[in-house]
C-alpha cells in the first residue's frame, strides 16, 4: 500500500503525460504481480463493489474524530469529497501497518456478508494505521469512487514502456471482462493466451469534433461520409458460434439486446462488427430517449422489446474470418462489410450505414443541415485510406455535429462542485416560465463556464440564497444563462414534461433579465423540429 501511496502522489504532483508514464513505468517494474493486476484494473475501472455504506463512513468518521456528524456533513459538503473530507480530519497514525494494496483489497470484498459491527473495527483499525495518503486511498477503495486522474490511454503507455509489448496490444488484452481478483498478470499482460478470449473486443477508434471548415480536409474524393447516428456504440462478436455485445464503455451488454442472437443465423463465424445499437422500428431509428429505457434495464420485458427493438446500424468491420483486419483501410473494410450485408435478409437486426454522395462540401454541409430530421447528430467523416487506429486519434476521422438546439433560462439552486472546484458553486438547475409566469426547472448543467465566472457566481450565490437543502441552496431567479443541448424528447420523470441530451452552459447572459427566458412553450415548440 506505501508502494501505490507513493505512486499516487508522484502522479498528483505533474500534468505532464511522460512523468506520469514514466513513474508509473517505475511502479510496474517494482510492485507485485497480484499489486500490479489490481492497479491495472482500479485506473481502468474495474474497482472492488463498496460493501460498507457511505452512510456508516459518515458517522464513524465524526465518533473516530470526536466532532459533531452536522459539522462533519457540512466539512465533507466544502471540501467535496468524501474520501478527502475523512482522510484530512483523523490524525497520521504511529501504529503503521504493511499490508499491499491486494491484502487491503481482499480484506474490503471479504466485509460484504459481515456484520456492521465486524466493518466498523476493521475500518476503524485500518484508519488508524495509515498516514493521510494512505487512508485517502483506502477510503477511495471503500467508497467505490477511484477516479484520481490516470487514463487508459496512460497505464497502457506505462506497461508497454515496462514490459517492451506494443501498445496496441496491450490494448486489445486490456479489453473485455477479465477479472482482477483470479487472472495473474502473466496471463493479462504477458503470456499469448491474453489474446485467446472469443468473447474479448478491440479497442475503439474515436473521431475527433471537426472545429475547422470541411474545406481545409482537402478534395471530397479522398473522404467517406456517413450519417453520425444518435445511439450507443457498440461491437458485435461472434467466435465459435458464440455472440457477445460490448458497448464503447467496456460493458458486457449481450443480455440487453436479445434481438441480437438472430445474427447467429445471418452472419459468418468469427466476424467482429463496429457500428451503432439504434433503437429502430419500421425503416427509422427512434429518439434515443427510447433507447434510455432499455439501457438500465437488467431484463427486457415483451412489451419494451415490441416498443422499442433495436438493431445494429453497421458502419466498419475489424474481423473477418478470424482474421484482424484494423491494417487494412477504410474503404477495404467497407467493401468487406458490405460484402457481408448486401444480401442480408430484412428480418436480421443489422443494416449496413449507408455512405453519403457528394459532389462538393457545399453539397455535404446542405445535408447535414438536414440531420436532425433523419434524427441523426450530424455527419461522419473519414479518410478512405485510414486505418483503423487505437482511442482519439486526430487527422483521419471526424465528427461534424449539426448546431446545438440552445434557449436562455434562469438559474434557480446551486450546488458546490467536487475535487478542485469543491469550493465553488458549479452545478445549477435551470427554469423556464410557463403560461402562468411561473418558474418550471427543467435542465440541469455544469460546464462551460470559465473557473473567473464560476467564482462570480459563488460570490453572488452566497449572498443571494433564499433556503438551503443540504448542499444545495435555492437562489433568487435573477442570473440568466443561455443553455445549449444537442437532442429534446418528452419525458414523464421530468416536471416540466421534457428532458434534454446533454445540457451545457453556453454563456453567461449577464445582457438580459429573468423577464427575457424562453418559455415552456418555446421547449415544446422543439419538439416538433
Amino acid at each position: 500500500m506505501k508502494l501505490f501511496a507513493n505512486l499516487f502522489q508522484q502522479l498528483d504532483r505533474t500534468t505532464k503525460t511522460t512523468v506520469k508514464v514514466k513513474s508509473l513505468a517505475k511502479y510496474f517494474d517494482t510492485a507485485s504481480d497480484t499489486d500490479k493486476v489490481w492497479t491495472i484494473a482500479l485506473f481502468t475501472h474495474r474497482r472492488p463493489k463498496r460493501n460498507v455504506k457511505t452512510s456508516l463512513l459518515r458517522e464513524w468518521a465524526a465518533e473516530y474524530a470526536g466532532i459533531p456528524l452536522w459539522l462533519f456533513e457540512e466539512s465533507y459538503h466544502i471540501v467535496g469529497d468524501l474520501a478527502e473530507a475523512i482522510s484530512l480530519i483523523i490524525d497520521d497514525s504511529q501504529q503503521a501497518m504493511d499490508k499491499s494494496l491486494t491484502t487491503y483489497i481482499e480484506e474490503l470484498i471479504d466485509l460484504k456478508d459481515k456484520e456492521e459491527h465486524v466493518k466498523k473495527e476493521y475500518v476503524l483499525k485500518a484508519w488508524n494505521s495509515m498516514n493521510q495518503t494512505e487512508r485517502f486511498l483506502f477510503n477511495k477503495l471503500l467508497t467505490g469512487g477511484f477516479r484520481i486522474g490516470v487514463s487508459s490511454k496512460l497505464i497502457v503507455k506505462a506497461l508497454s514502456k515496462s514490459t517492451g509489448q506494443e501498445e496496441n496490444v496491450i490494448s486489445h488484452r486490456l479489453m473485455g471482462n477479465w477479472d482482477p481478483s483470479t487472472i495473474s498478470f502473466e496471463d493479462l499482460i504477458l503470456s499469448e493466451s491474453g489474446l485467446d478470449e472469443i468473447s474479448k473486443p478491440y479497442p475503439f477508434y474515436l473521431a475527433y469534433a471537426l472545429e475547422a471548415e470541411p474545406e481545409d480536409l482537402g478534395a471530397t474524393d479522398e473522404w467517406q461520409a456517413e450519417y453520425k447516428w444518435d445511439g450507443i456504440r457498440g461491437q458485435l462478436i461472434l467466435r465459435d458460434g458464440e455472440l457477445f455485445v460490448w458497448s464503447r464503455g467496456e460493458e458486457l451488454v449481450t443480455d440487453k439486446y436479445p434481438e441480437y442472437e438472430k445474427l447467429k443465423d445471418y452472419l459468418p463465424d468469427n466476424i467482429v462488427i463496429d457500428g451503432e445499437i439504434l433503437a429502430y422500428i419500421d425503416g427509422k431509428p427512434l429518439s434515443f430517449n427510447m433507447l434510455q429505457k432499455r439501457i438500465g434495464r437488467k431484463k427486457v420485458g415483451k412489451k419494451l422489446l415490441q416498443d422499442c427493438p433495436v438493431i445494429l446500424m453497421a458502419y466498419d468491420i475489424l474481423e473477418y474470418q478470424g482474421k484482424d483486419l484494423r491494417s487494412k483501410s477504410t474503404q477495404e473494410r467497407r467493401d468487406i462489410l458490405n460484402g457481408i450485408c448486401k444480401n442480408l435478409p430484412q428480418e436480421a437486426p443489422i443494416r449496413i450505414s449507408p455512405t453519403i454522395e457528394f459532389a462538393d462540401w457545399d453539397v455535404l454541409k446542405e445535408l447535414r443541415s438536414k440531420s436532425r430530421a433523419l434524427d441523426c447528430e450530424g455527419i461522419m467523416l473519414k479518410r478512405k485510406s485510414s486505418e483503423y487506429k487505437i482511442g482519439r486519434k486526430k487527422g483521419d476521422w471526424w465528427k461534424w455535429k449539426v448546431d446545438p438546439m440552445n434557449v436562455d433560462a434562469v438559474m434557480i439552486y446551486a450546488q458546490r462542485g467536487h475535487g478542485r472546484r469543491a469550493n465553488l458553486f458549479t452545478d445549477f438547475t435551470f427554469a423556464v416560465r410557463n403560461e402562468e409566469g411561473g418558474l418550471v426547472p427543467f435542465a440541469k448543467a455544469y460546464s462551460g463556464l470559465t473557473d473567473k465566472e464560476f467564482k462570480e457566481i459563488t460570490s453572488w450565490v452566497k449572498k443571494n440564497t433564499r433556503e438551503r437543502f443540504g448542499p444545495v441552496c435555492s437562489v433568487h431567479p435573477e442570473l440568466v444563462f443561455e443553455l445549449a443541448f444537442e437532442g429534446i424528447a418528452r419525458s414523464t420523470r421530468h416536471k416540466s414534461g421534457i428532458a434534454l441530451r446533454f445540457p451545457r452552459i453556453l454563456r453567461w447572459r449577464k445582457d438580459k433579465n429573468p423577464n427575457e427566458i424562453n418559455t415552456l412553450e418555446d421547449l415544446e415548440n422543439l419538439l416538433t423540429k
